[in-house]
C-alpha cells in the first residue's frame, strides 16, 4: 500500500501541524506493508522538521520563486512526477484552503484513488471566520468540490467532528487524535516541583498569533500582578503579533515580570517545560493543542481554554477548562498560583498517567486500519463515524 502524505509545509515554526504530520508519517512507516511517501513544500531560508524514520519517502519541494511556493507549484509538479512513477493506493492531505491540498485533491481524483482530508483545525468556527472573504472564495473556486469528494475526512477530537458536521459536510469522518512523541525520560517531575526559587514560573509555549489568546492572558496578568511570578512568553511570532502583547505589558504596568524567550524546540523547549510550574494556553481555537499534552507529560498542571478539546483536563483532575476570556483567566490563574507544592505534584502525577494515552504507535496502527476499510481491504474500524 503506497500512501501519499501532502502538506503545504514542514516549517518546524508553523507549530503543531508541521511536527504532528512528520511524526504520523513515522509512525505509519513502521508498519511493514504500508510505504509512505510525503510531499511538502521548502520556503525560502527554511528547514523541515526532522524525521525519525529512514522509511518515509520525503519529497522536499523547493523553489527559488515566491510567486511558485504561493500557488504550490512545486508540489503539483512533484505530485505529477510521482503518479507517473508509483501505483499511489491513496492521497491524505493536511490541511485545506492552500493550494497545494486542491493540488492533493486533484492528483487523487487524476489518479482514481481515495482522498482523505485531514482539516487540521482548519474548519473550526474561529478559523472559518478569519479571513472570511478569502475563505468564501476558495470555497467557490475549488475547496467545496475537494471537501466533497473526500472519501473521509480526519477529526482529531470530538469537537473538530462536530464543527465539520456543523458546516454541512456528510462525509465519513474518522476521529483519531494527534500524538505524542516523548521519551520515557520527559514523564518525571518537573525540575521546578519541590525547588522553589524566589521566582516561578507560568509558562505560554505556541504560537505568538492573536487566534491563541495572549492579549486576553496579559490583560488577566494585569489585574492579578502576582508577586514572585513571572510570566514567560515562548514561540514564534506570527504577523508581529508579539509587538501588540509586549505593548500592553507595558500599559499594564507588568513587562517586568513578562519575558519573551523566543523559538524553543528539542531539548530546550523540554528544559522550558520542566522549569515552570504552570502552563496556559488561552486559545480561541484549538482543534487538538498537541502543546496541552506535553506540558501534563511534563509535569505541570494546565489552563485552557473550551476553544481547545481539553475537558479531560478537569476530568481527570490536572487542569482547568474554562470559558474565553479575561475573567475566566483571572479566576483560573488565581487558583493555579496558589496551589501548594503538594497540590501541584499531586494534578502532575495525575497529568503525567493521563497523557500516556495519546500514543503516536497506537495512532499510526489506528490510521492503517482506516486505510484499509477505505480499500476495501478491512472491516470499518471503531473510530470512523459514519453519521
Amino acid at each position: 500500500m503506497i500512501c501519499l502524505h501532502v502538506t503545504d509545509s514542514l516549517d518546524p515554526r508553523g507549530g503543531g501541524p508541521p511536527r504532528t504530520v512528520v511524526q504520523l508519517t513515522d509512525s505509519l512507516a513502521s508498519i511493514p506493508d504500508l510505504q509512505v511517501i510525503l510531499t511538502s513544500q521548502v520556503f525560502r531560508g527554511g528547514a523541515a522538521v526532522a524525521s525519525k524514520s529512514s522509511r518515509v519517502d520525503r519529497r522536499l519541494c523547493p523553489s527559488s520563486s515566491r510567486l511558485a511556493l504561493k500557488v504550490g507549484l512545486p508540489v503539483r509538479d512533484e505530485l505529477r512526477r510521482i503518479g507517473k512513477l508509483q501505483q499511489v493506493s491513496l492521497v491524505h492531505s493536511h490541511g485545506v484552503w492552500l493550494p497545494v491540498n486542491h493540488w492533493a485533491a486533484s492528483a487523487a481524483r487524476h489518479l482514481n484513488v481515495p482522498l482523505i482530508i485531514h482539516p487540521r483545525g482548519m474548519l473550526e468556527p474561529w478559523a472559518m471566520n478569519y479571513k472570511r472573504r478569502k475563505k468564501r472564495l476558495a470555497m467557490f473556486l475549488f475547496q467545496q468540490r475537494d471537501l466533497n469528494t473526500a472519501k473521509l475526512l480526519v477529526a482529531t477530537s470530538q469537537a473538530e467532528y462536530e464543527s465539520i458536521r456543523n458546516i454541512g459536510l456528510s462525509n465519513p469522518v474518522a476521529l483519531i487524535p494527534n500524538g505524542v512523541e516523548l521519551a520515557a525520560s520527559d514523564f518525571g517531575t518537573s525540575t521546578a516541583a519541590g525547588q522553589r526559587a524566589d521566582v516561578r514560573t507560568a509558562l505560554f509555549l505556541s504560537r505568538v498569533h492573536e487566534k491563541k489568546g495572549l492579549l486576553n492572558l496579559m490583560h488577566a496578568w494585569g489585574q492579578l500582578k502576582p508577586a514572585g511570578w513571572r510570566l514567560c512568553i515562548a514561540g514564534p511570532d506570527e504577523g508581529d503579533h508579539l509587538a501588540a502583547v509586549l505593548a500592553l505589558a507595558r500599559e499594564l504596568n507588568v513587562e517586568s515580570s513578562v519575558d519573551y524567550v523566543g523559538v524553543v524546540d528539542g531539548a530546550e523547549k523540554s528544559a522550558l517545560y520542566r522549569n515552570s510550574d504552570v502552563f496556559v494556553l488561552p486559545t480561541y481555537s484549538e482543534n487538538f493543542g498537541v502543546v496541552v499534552a506535553e506540558a501534563l507529560a511534563h509535569g505541570l498542571p494546565v489552563i485552557t481554554t473550551k476553544g481547545a478539546p481539553w475537558a479531560d483536563l478537569e476530568t481527570y483532575g490536572c487542569g482547568w477548562w474554562i470559558d474565553i476570556g479575561v475573567e475566566p483567566l483571572v479566576v483560573a490563574l488565581q487558583l493555579a498560583l496558589s496551589l501548594t507544592d503538594e497540590q501541584r505534584q499531586a494534578m502532575a502525577q495525575r497529568g503525567r498517567e493521563y497523557v500516556r494515552r495519546y500514543n503516536w504507535k497506537e495512532i499510526g496502527q489506528q490510521t492503517a486500519d482506516v486505510y484499509r476499510w477505505l480499500l476495501g481491504q478491512g472491516p470499518t474500524p471503531n473510530c470512523v463515524r459514519l453519521d
